[in-house]
């Protein structure tokens, strides 16, 4: 009883917040999903993960592990997905990317805070530093055919994890008065990643919906299950593992969504698979977070 009550403490202001976008654009008022993103990536989330990072009290080399141990996640996703979607001749443009690439950022971080406290969050900030990275290069590149390195490093977000990294490396802090303007910037990041993630669901027009429930369900337990192992394999600490494992089953991002239009792939399977995967992890996550405290 004390464990379902616990996970329900972590998960509720999720959804909730959530909850609050899906009900704000449904009931008809204006949410300018566009001037909120950029606010969120270009200011708020920057701040979030330079602070986190610089303050944070793990070892280098811990985070380090965690890293090649995400990479090597993604990378063991990414197999199982291409041997699933080929056995079942379904389009890779479509589906491969949002089953690899989960929503690390608008879910994925705020879980982990609240599951795992700070210690949660500045590992958080290294998985979303890393899926960020590789979908906005191999991601890209399995949609559209291409993809761009180079852009990837114009994003304030890497600029963010890089300078968070030096200073953490070098053990230098920002003056006093700075880092509590940072600290303020930075704590708009959650609130508002999580009313747009309900908004962007609630704006979708899901399609091939029994399609995206078997997918849905099939990438959360395989998602899973995959970070589980690797998380072992890498010998990481409590924290790490549980944030690996959450992050790495987090369900499709909104940004899939994106680039399925942007670049001619079935926009409307990714749309229904968006909305039922965090319908789906509703419940999905809980049951993990169960497992992993």
């Amino acid at each position: 009883m004390n464990l379902a009550l616990t996970v329900l403490e972590i998960v509720s202001p999720v959804f909730l917040l959530a909850g609050v976008g899906f009900v704000w654009v449904r009931a008809g008022f204006e949410y300018r999903i566009e001037f909120v993103t950029r606010l969120a990536m270009t200011l708020a989330v920057p701040c979030l993960i330079f602070t986190a990072l610089m303050k944070t009290e793990a070892d280098l080399g811990a985070l380090f592990n965690l890293t090649l141990a995400s990479i090597c996640a993604y990378a063991a996703v990414g197999v199982a997905g291409w041997v699933l979607f080929k056995a079942l001749g379904m389009n890779l443009r479509t589906y491969l990317a949002p089953f690899i690439f989960g929503n690390t950022g608008n879910l994925g971080i705020p879980l982990a805070l609240f599951a795992f406290g700070q210690p949660g969050l500045e590992r958080a900030v290294v998985l979303l530093a890393v899926s960020a990275v590789l979908s906005f290069t191999f991601g890209i590149w399995l949609v559209a055919g291409r993809g761009s390195f180079l852009k990837i490093l114009k994003e304030p977000m890497i600029g963010a994890t890089l300078l968070g990294a030096l200073f953490l490396w070098q053990g230098w802090e920002t003056p006093r008065f700075l880092t509590n303007t940072l600290d303020l910037a930075g704590q708009m990041a959650i609130p508002m990643m999580l009313i747009t993630l309900g908004v962007a669901v609630g704006r979708l027009s899901p399609g091939r919906v029994s399609t995206a429930i078997v997918l849905s369900i099939i990438k959360l337990v395989v998602c899973a299950a995959i970070a589980w192992g690797i998380g072992l394999a890498f010998n990481l600490d409590d924290i790490s593992f549980g944030v690996l494992v959450l992050q790495i089953a987090t369900p499709v991002a909104v940004t899939a969504y994106l680039l399925a239009e942007k670049y001619g792939a079935d926009s409307q399977s990714v749309a229904g698979f968006v909305v039922v995967s965090t319908l789906v992890s509703v419940a999905g996550l809980p049951l993990l977070l169960g497992l992993l405290l």
